[in-house]
């Protein structure tokens, strides 16, 4: 079997050697493809490989084409959005992500980032204190849940709301308040954590009502992607509430635009940083790794995102 890890941005060197012992012990091939910027590497790179690890990588259907014996594609993250799911699944190919591995690492700079906008983005001025302040966790998955926890020991009070989970003891054993509708949870928020994914339903599904509902001087933190904000109606938003701010490891399309009209109220990323810890890298590139092994050897499709 070869395994190819593509990734244009590579994984850390321990994580890279940790990849290549367990294919070594499975018995294994491993090529890298590591910091390629022209396409056609990647598509001459996936004719003759079984497996894929992949991060940020694209893989489309022209990519799935060209990989003629491709078996299975593991995305290293949480989302998989940059995978058509749909082409795999026509070509027999398992698509799977490394769920839990990546969510210590968003958990952590989504509070980073509500202690950054309420203390003026680190410039001089009176600023304010998350004590006391309630954040709403907007979907409570592995990241939502740890932002929760970790807020609450900053002695915040939490609120979440996912229509996923209809056990309200899900949220009641964390000491957390489920709300029944998104519209209660933007109201009640004076921090709103978003880890939605990008779905045809979610696509700028946060915007304008939802954002003017949120009490005085909320602010959004985006962790999850950028498709999921209506970018006009965020925009008419900041313009007619002075008070809103809005912070985003996910830059969106009018990044300089934002930046320009609103100031400290409005931050970006230089790129996504929510993985971007030594410890997530080598969590996810590892995991990875192991679910090629245990599909191939074992057929096992826990972490399948494609059935």
């Amino acid at each position: 079997m070869k395994i190819l890890v593509a990734t244009e941005k590579p994984f850390a060197a321990e994580a890279v050697g940790g990849i290549k012992n367990i294919f070594a012990e499975a018995g294994f091939e491993v090529v890298l493809l590591e910091k390629y910027t022209d396409k056609a590497e990647l598509l001459a790179a996936v004719v003759d490989v079984d497996g894929l690890i992949i991060r940020s990588d694209k893989v489309t259907a022209e990519v799935l084409d060209a990989a003629k014996q491709l078996k299975i594609v593991v995305r290293a993250g949480a989302g998989y959005d940059n995978v058509d799911l749909a082409a795999a699944k026509a070509k027999g190919v398992v698509v799977m992500n490394t769920p839990g591995q990546n969510s210590n690492a968003v958990a952590e700079l989504a509070l980073a980032m509500m202690i950054y906008m309420s203390r003026n983005c680190f410039t001089p001025g009176t600023g304010s204190e998350l004590l006391g302040k309630t954040v709403g966790i907007h979907a409570y998955g592995n990241v939502g849940r740890l932002v929760g926890l970790k807020a609450k020991a900053l002695g915040m009070n939490v609120v979440a709301y996912d229509p996923f989970i209809t056990d309200a003891a899900v949220f009641e054993k964390d000491g957390v308040e489920k709300v029944d509708s998104v519209e209660e949870l933007y109201a009640k928020s004076n921090f709103l954590s978003l880890h939605i994914p990008a779905t045809e339903q979610t696509k700028k599904s946060i915007g304008y009502k939802l954002l003017t509902s949120m009490p005085k001087g909320a602010t959004l933190v985006n962790t999850a992607r950028k498709e999921v904000i209506d970018e006009q109606g965020l925009r008419q938003a900041l313009e007619e509430r002075a008070d809103l701010k809005y912070i985003t490891d996910i830059a969106p399309d009018m990044k300089d635009e934002l930046a320009e009209a609103f100031g400290k109220r409005f931050f970006a990323t230089p790129k996504k940083m929510g993985a971007e810890t030594a410890e997530a890298n080598i969590n996810a590139g590892l995991a990875a790794a192991r679910q090629i092994v245990d599909y191939i050897i074992n057929g096992n499709t826990r972490f399948q995102v494609n059935k």
